[in-house]
């Protein structure tokens, strides 16, 4: 059995799954990734039809979570995505994948039990 999870490590994963909770964020992210994980904060926002302070506010969620990194050169940011960051979604959803019963034949245990019968 692994050990509880840390406050750290559970407000980590908080971050994540807010952020990737919003349609508009996670088509930042989807686009980013189409677009070789970079793009200007000009160029995401005329994704959208909805104010700047809007797009702004999505995109300070994505960076307080850790999935994008700004980067300003002169008057541009550039937005990079953490691709590691987002491993910790994938990671922690490859656990509904595994048998939680360590069980070879995989399943839950009573589908296993009828089926020899």
């Amino acid at each position: 059995m692994s050990a509880p999870m840390t406050d750290d490590a559970s407000d980590t994963y908080e971050a994540v799954f807010t952020a990737l909770a919003h349609p508009v964020r996670r088509r930042i992210l989807l686009t980013l990734n189409f677009e070789g994980g970079e793009m200007t904060a000009g160029a995401i926002a005329a994704m959208f039809q909805h104010a700047w302070p809007t797009t702004t506010r999505h995109l300070g969620v994505l960076v307080s979570a850790g999935l994008l990194h700004p980067e300003k050169q002169g008057r541009t940011r550039i937005y990079r995505l953490d691709r590691r960051r987002l491993r910790l979604a994938r990671d922690w959803l490859d656990w509904f994948q595994k048998d939680p019963n360590g069980n070879p034949g995989g399943g839950p245990k009573w589908q296993r039990r009828r089926s020899s019968r």
